[in-house]
């Protein structure tokens, strides 16, 4: 079934999503998110793809959030958001588990929902002119796709209250002290910068890329001795595979790894 609000493509290991609707700033609605929601789950599950990046359509936004003019024509109080339970907003704020590794590329506004889909992503790079912002409260909503939550565990508590608090505006340079995002770059270099992020990943054996995520998101939430303590179905993966040998064997050898990325 092909793609309306977005485009899914997938080069040199690496798999692209583009939020395509720079009309509205690429905001999205439910069909959007389900969409995306298809291409996330397509690049979890597809062996010939290490890593992903997300990105919008233009110079302008990344993501501009929910889609008010959707959300005015279609959302009744008290009501939830349509298709919300099949579907949460950009298809990986919720509900969806990928231990592959997850670009954002924020090439303008990342407001809303938009920066609650950076904060669902794994690393960051931005345009030196991104803008970041959690403007609910000021349309009478809340960041309630992640936002509240993972906002005050990614940044410093001070920081994320007055992000959510004022629903103020913060500069990409804000972002980039506050650990947003990775890195700065002019827009021009804004994908050469993600795709470089994606080729130093693609570098490593898939399996160990794999197990690290898994093992740093799952341990977060339990004290550090229990964290070490606890099983990792991606642990398990890469202390089976061939590759826990040919990383060491290529090493003494002075060449370069020829990762399996599976088991015996």
């Amino acid at each position: 079934m092909p793609f309306e609000f977005i485009r899914y493509e997938k080069r040199d290991r690496v798999a692209y999503l583009t939020i395509d609707r720079p009309e509205r700033l690429n905001a999205l609605h439910p069909p959007a998110s389900a969409e995306m929601r298809r291409a996330f789950e397509e690049f979890r599950d597809d062996d010939d793809v290490r890593v992903a990046i997300v990105t919008g359509e233009g110079e302008r936004s990344f993501c501009a959030g929910n889609d008010l003019k959707y959300h005015v024509e279609h959302v009744k109080p008290g009501e939830p958001w349509p298709d919300a339970a099949n579907t949460p907003f950009a298809g990986i704020t919720d509900r969806f588990t990928c231990w592959k590794p997850i670009i954002a590329a924020i090439n303008g506004y990342a407001y809303g929902g938009g920066l609650e889909l950076v904060l669902a992503c794994d690393l960051a790079v931005a345009a030196d002119h991104a803008r970041f912002a959690a403007p609910e409260g000021r349309v009478g909503l809340v960041a309630a796709a992640g936002g509240v939550h993972r906002l005050s565990r990614q940044v410093p508590l001070k920081a994320a209250m007055r992000i959510l608090l004022t629903s103020k505006p913060i500069s990409a340079q804000e972002a980039l002290q506050w650990g947003i995002v990775n890195e700065i770059v002019p827009q021009t270099e804004l994908m050469d910068a993600a795709n470089k992020l994606a080729s130093e990943i693609i570098e490593c054996a898939p399996l160990s890329v794999t197990a690290s995520k898994q093992m740093a998101l799952e341990g977060l939430g339990v004290p550090l001795e229990q964290a070490m303590r606890s099983t990792y179905s991606e642990f398990d993966k890469a202390l089976a595979s061939p590759d826990v040998l040919e990383g060491p064997r290529a090493f003494a050898e002075k060449r370069q790894p020829d990762w399996k990325g599976s088991s015996y």
